[in-house]
């Protein structure tokens, strides 16, 4: 049984009455993080170990705040996602799967285990690759504004990427993949996320590559497994229903 539009677009309505909490959210984290964004981006510039530039006179505060901005989305990942939940969990619930606190509780997990992921292992050796580069002739000038972007763009993409066994089970409540189909095409699952790992890794060179490929390969097949696990449920509440049907 697929969604039906009258169903989606009450799940619309219902996160849109959410996103003045999740603004809400944003700007209070905003206000609290604000004071401390200097600390922040000094983490932040840790990987790097070489100095940055401000190309014009508001850069510096310009690049504060946008690094104030992005970390506000990300301590307010759980906010977002409750609110997410809270919008389409009706559609799962009437296709098996209970509201419960599970769903969101991953969902944030795998975000946050992917974007510490990313700035722990990912991102410097990604970095330290690519300064590898400079010689007595190329001396990098490194801008505040677009080294914050490079870095927080990296981290979400992969906190984001790492939803995948999530997405997989719960794409199969609603019937829009399946087991066999995940097997059967499991070699051009394989050749998106080389592609995926290309793109997405700051550096071209392979170990890197595999540092994003090789979990992103295991949450898929984690994500198999989690879809087995639903149409086994699924198999097992209809079978109960029809025995239950015919009893009655």
């Amino acid at each position: 049984m697929g969604i039906k539009r009258q169903e989606l677009f009450q799940s619309l309505g219902s996160l849109r009455k959410g996103f003045l909490h999740i603004i809400g959210a944003v700007v209070l984290f905003g206000i609290i993080l604000f004071p401390f964004s200097k600390e922040l981006l000094r983490h932040l510039h840790r990987p790097l170990q070489e100095d940055m530039v401000a190309y014009g006179i508001p850069e510096a505060f310009l690049s504060l705040l946008k690094l104030t901005l992005f970390a506000s989305l990300f301590f307010s990942i759980p906010v977002i996602f409750h609110h997410l939940w809270k919008a389409f969990s009706p559609l799962f619930r009437k296709r098996g799967l209970e509201s419960s606190l599970f769903v969101p509780l991953t969902a944030i997990f795998l975000f946050y285990f992917g974007a510490f992921f990313c700035y722990f292992v990912t991102l410097p050796f990604g970095i330290q690759f690519l300064m590898g580069y400079q010689s007595s002739t190329i001396k990098p000038m490194i801008s505040v504004a677009k080294y914050i972007s490079f870095c927080t763009g990296f981290i979400f993409a992969f906190g984001l990427i790492f939803e995948l066994p999530l997405i997989l089970a719960l794409l199969s409540y609603i019937r829009v993949v399946n087991a066999s189909f995940l097997t059967r095409h499991r070699r051009y699952a394989i050749l998106i996320i080389a592609i995926l790992s290309a793109v997405l890794t700051p550096t071209p060179d392979i170990f890197n590559m595999a540092l994003m490929g090789g979990p992103l390969y295991v949450l898929f097949e984690i994500g198999i497994l989690l879809v087995k696990i639903v149409e086994q449920r699924r198999s097992a509440h209809h079978t109960a229903s029809s025995s239950s049907n015919e009893e009655g």
